[in-house]
């Protein structure tokens, strides 16, 4: 007889509403530098997408503005990884694992 198997899903997107209760709390807004283009929402999808794929952060598929230019740099996001990294966000939830 076989066994029906179960997948478990990876999320490469969350909800705002599960980004606000789940990340949020976890996050700290950057101090320094002009404002940030995106919200922290889109830029965490942004994460969670490179981190499904697998692919360097220049092959990030980023969406367009109207104009045709990319709506962030993928340097911009990586930063962002990088920071959120290095102030522990992952560790507890398991997104980043400490070097």
């Amino acid at each position: 007889m076989a066994q029906s198997k179960h997948w478990q899903w990876i999320p490469t997107s969350l909800s705002v509403q599960q980004f606000e209760v789940f990340v949020l709390p976890h996050l700290k807004p950057g101090r320094r530098g002009p404002p940030v283009k995106l919200t922290m929402h889109k830029i965490f999808n942004y994460i969670l997408l490179q981190l499904y794929m697998g692919c360097q952060w220049k092959s990030l598929p980023i969406t367009n503005r109207c104009d045709g230019q990319p709506e962030i740099h993928y340097t911009s996001i990586y930063r962002t990884f990088r920071r959120w990294a290095s102030e522990g966000l992952g560790r507890d939830n398991h997104l980043v694992r400490p070097r």
